[in-house]
C-alpha cells in the first residue's frame, strides 16, 4: 500500500475485499475525509456499517462489507462542479442513469451528487460507486 493516496487505496481495498466475498475488511490510516465518505457510502447501502479503531498510531476503520460494491475508485483530479455541472461526469464514471454515486466535498460537507443539486451547491468530486 502506497501512503500517496489514503482514499484511493482505501476504495481500492473496499472493491477487491468484496469480489473475494469477504464480510469485512480494514482500512488504514483513518481522516476525517475518509470518515465521511464511508458515513455517505453507508447512507446510501453501499456497505453495512463501519467503526473507527484507535491503535495508538493513525487509527484504522473496520468496515463491514454488504456485498453491493460493483466498482468504487477515487477520481483524480478532483475535479471542481459547479451546480449545475454534474450531468458531464455522471456520464464519464457512472453506468447508466439513476446507477450508482459520485461522491462530492461542497461547503455543506461531504455527500452524494443528488444531494448537492437538491442543495444547489457544486463542489470538487472525490469518488465514485456503483
Amino acid at each position: 500500500m502506497t501512503l500517496a493516496d489514503p482514499i484511493s487505496d482505501a476504495l481500492v481495498n473496499i472493491k477487491n475485499q468484496e469480489r473475494t466475498a469477504k464480510k469485512e475488511c480494514i482500512l488504514r490510516p483513518a481522516s476525517k475525509l475518509l470518515h465521511a465518505i464511508l458515513e455517505v457510502m453507508q447512507k446510501q447501502g453501499y456497505i453495512s456499517g463501519f467503526e473507527k479503531i484507535n491503535d495508538g498510531r493513525e487509527g484504522m476503520f473496520k468496515v463491514q462489507l454488504a456485498g453491493k460494491v460493483n466498482e468504487c475508485k477515487s477520481i483524480k483530479p478532483r475535479y471542481a462542479v459547479k451546480k449545475d455541472g454534474f450531468e458531464k461526469f455522471e456520464k464519464r464514471y457512472l453506468p447508466a442513469r439513476d446507477v450508482g454515486i459520485l461522491i462530492v466535498t461542497t461547503p455543506n460537507g461531504v455527500m452524494t451528487h443528488t444531494e448537492a443539486k437538491k442543495q444547489n451547491t457544486g463542489g470538487r468530486l472525490l469518488a465514485f460507486v456503483y
